[in-house]
């Protein structure tokens, strides 16, 4: 990667961050219940470090924003996904059409 596309990458990365943690101010991170989640009839799959990169619908309060994200684990119907604003890591669970595998979402 060119120095001028880290530069780019750079800027889009503290961009995200600033709209994350501008929504964080709007309310909590929503996360799917227990009872939607399902783990006592769902089977749960936990993927091994690095994860798998992908773009991911959260929601803070009544402001849903997409982000860069890691999938960390997963049932048939839903994904637990975790992403960071500068020294922040949050972690949710979120339906599994919420997110788009890219493998170029991120550096």
């Amino acid at each position: 990667m060119g120095s001028s596309n880290r530069l780019a990458a750079h800027f889009d990365m503290r961009a995200q961050h600033r709209e994350i943690l501008a929504a964080a101010r709007s309310g909590p991170l929503q996360s799917l219940t227990e009872r939607e989640v399902d783990l006592r009839h769902q089977p749960l799959t936990t993927y091994p470090q690095p994860y798998q990169r992908v773009r991911a619908w959260v929601r803070f309060g009544p402001r849903a924003i997409r982000v860069d994200a890691k999938l960390a684990r997963s049932t048939p119907m839903a994904a637990g996904i975790e992403f960071r604003a500068e020294e922040t890591t949050f972690r949710c669970w979120v339906w599994g059409n919420a997110i788009t595998l890219d493998p170029e979402a991120f550096p």
